[in-house]
Parts: structure tokens; sequence; C-alpha cells
């Protein structure tokens, strides 16, 4: 996996509405994610599987920095 498909992929899980990241179940999350992504650029089936295992290895971390912009952003509203 590149250094710019771990940015590529932790931009769009900072840009994703924290709602999302929190209501849709691990599987549905990592094929969510997976699908942005590869609107954004193409990718090999080796890469899928790595991004695969990645993101469910980073689900909990994943979900908690969304608990944290949910509740910055009620604390502000």
């Amino acid at each position: 996996m590149t250094p710019t498909m771990l940015r590529q992929l932790w931009s769009v899980i900072e840009t994703t509405q924290a709602q999302i990241l929190l209501k849709l179940d691990d599987a549905s999350l990592v094929q969510w994610l997976l699908k942005q992504l590869k609107n954004q650029r193409s990718l090999d089936n080796h890469e899928t599987n790595l991004l695969n295992d990645y993101l469910n290895s980073k689900l909990t971390l994943i979900r908690d920095l969304a608990l944290e912009r949910q509740s910055t952003w009620q604390e502000t509203n």
C-alpha cells in the first residue's frame, strides 16, 4: 500500500460525515469506504484486499474519530 493511497483513504474518512461512519455496520462501512476510494482511483484486486484488511484493523479508530468529531460538533452547535 502506497503512502498516497493511505493519504487518500484517510482523506475520505476525514471528510465523511461522522453519522455515516457511525451508523453502518462493520462490513458495510468497509465496503462503503472502499467504494468511495474506488471513485477517486482505480484499485486492482491486490490493493482492494490490502485496503479491506487495513480498514478492518482500523474500524475502532475510525469510529472513535467519528465520535470525537460528532461530540465536538454538538458542543459547538
